[in-house]
């Protein structure tokens, strides 16, 4: 019959293939990484960074690749869809997207600088700076916290289950309890989300 699907394509078939496991494990382990942070310690970050923005602090977002991806998703919808939702903006800025600036202080001084740098230039006393790490101990991420504890800006940290030193130092933690990679950063993308929203 024309246009049929042949039995070897059919979804059915693919019922109990390894594929289907794998990819069914992996749900579950997504469902139980977002559901180990508890929905109390989301709502407090969410209403630090209302405060935030009703305070017209500036707010800033770092983190590294994969993780630099969900800081700058997170400033576009902040910036965009929050701030129209909120009838005043947010000012918010990701300290992972300006290229040619973390270049250049890479390759000046060190990559452990790129962050703390651009903080120095455009933060003060009472702002507000979110770290975003699977691990929690990427030494840029470390620095810059070590810079906000210093100078008074207070700061949100997103870790995974291995916390690492930012869950010492920041003022404000929320821990995925997993160490996966992609399930902690799709978690911390779902936070980051609710914040937003």
């Amino acid at each position: 019959m024309i246009g049929a699907t042949p039995a070897s394509f059919r979804e059915d078939s693919m019922a109990n293939t390894p594929v289907v496991d794998w990819v069914s494990a992996y749900v579950d382990g997504q469902r139980r990484a977002i559901a180990s942070v508890p929905v109390e310690k989301i709502a407090a970050v969410v209403d630090v960074v209302r405060r935030a923005g009703r305070d017209g602090r500036r707010i800033f977002i770092c983190g590294n690749g994969g993780s630099a991806a969900s800081a700058s998703h997170f400033v576009t919808d902040l910036g965009k869809n929050a701030s129209e939702a909120a009838g005043t903006p947010f000012r918010c800025l990701s300290l992972a997207d300006n290229v040619a600036w973390m270049t250049a202080i890479g390759n000046d001084y060190a990559y452990e600088d790129v962050f703390v740098r651009q903080l120095v230039n455009h933060a003060v006393r009472g702002d507000l700076l979110i770290l975003v790490s699977v691990s929690g101990n990427s030494p840029n991420l470390v620095k810059v916290a070590q810079y906000a504890r210093h100078e008074g800006i207070e700061t949100v940290a997103l870790v995974g289950g291995k916390r690492g030193r930012l869950a010492d130092l920041a003022d404000h933690v929320l821990v995925v309890e997993d160490v996966h990679y992609g399930r902690v950063e799709d978690a911390h993308m779902n936070i980051l989300h609710m914040i937003c929203y």
